[in-house]
């Protein structure tokens, strides 16, 4: 009895780290159909079925995952603003507030930033912005976004009052509206995509315009 029991194999511990890895790939994949399909064929002719062919999963999983197109959408939109590296770039603006850290060089690293992200949020915008005109959904989350970037800029904004690096005058909700104005995809648009600017001439270009009107 005590030879047998002995002989029994102790069971694996599951490990979930490569199941995890699996539906990443899969979220992934999907996101990267989504926004391909939108931005090419337009979010009303756009279907969920297309997509989920695309990342060669089940409609139902989409439907899961996204809750439907707007769903999608979001997703797209907070994959953008991680930016291109691999730690997210709300996270690598946080960083740039180290103590004693020279407010131009902050802000010029907002800047870089921008030149990261906005190329790749404000095609989103665009179809945002388009799809908002017939869709309750997209119309909310458009105010969302804007409403979520001012609150962002208004704690960076803050932080600089805090710090006592805004020049006499500049309130924090007139420092916000700088912030919020100059991170804005529409100039992005207008500079990167209308005049053909490279996003580091943009970077460079707000990051001086922020400077001179809040430093």
């Amino acid at each position: 009895m005590g030879g047998a029991a002995a002989r029994v194999k102790p069971r694996r511990r599951y490990d979930a780290s490569r199941r995890r890895e699996a539906a990443n790939r899969r979220r992934a994949a999907v996101i990267a159909a989504a926004q391909q399909r939108f931005l090419s064929d337009g979010y009303v002719n756009t279907t969920v079925a297309a997509i989920a062919a695309d990342a060669a999963v089940s409609v139902d999983a989409v439907y899961k995952a996204f809750g439907g197109k707007p769903g999608l959408v979001r997703a797209i939109w907070n994959r953008a603003l991680e930016g291109a590296g691999p730690v997210a770039a709300e996270r690598r603006s946080d960083a740039l507030h180290a103590p004693g850290a020279d407010p131009r060089e902050i802000v010029q690293g907002w800047g870089r930033l921008a030149a990261e992200v906005a190329p790749l949020a404000t095609p989103l915008m665009g179809l945002i912005d388009t799809a908002a005109a017939s869709d309750p959904e997209l119309r909310s989350l458009r105010d969302e976004l804007d409403d979520n970037r001012l609150r962002r800029m208004t704690a960076n904004a803050r932080r600089l009052r805090d710090g006592g690096h805004l020049r006499p005058g500049v309130s924090l909700s007139a420092a916000a509206a700088v912030l919020w104005t100059y991170s804005s995809p529409e100039l992005c648009d207008l500079l990167v995509f209308r005049r053909g600017w490279s996003p580091a001439r943009y970077g460079r270009f707000i990051a001086d315009a922020m400077v001179a009107a809040l430093l």
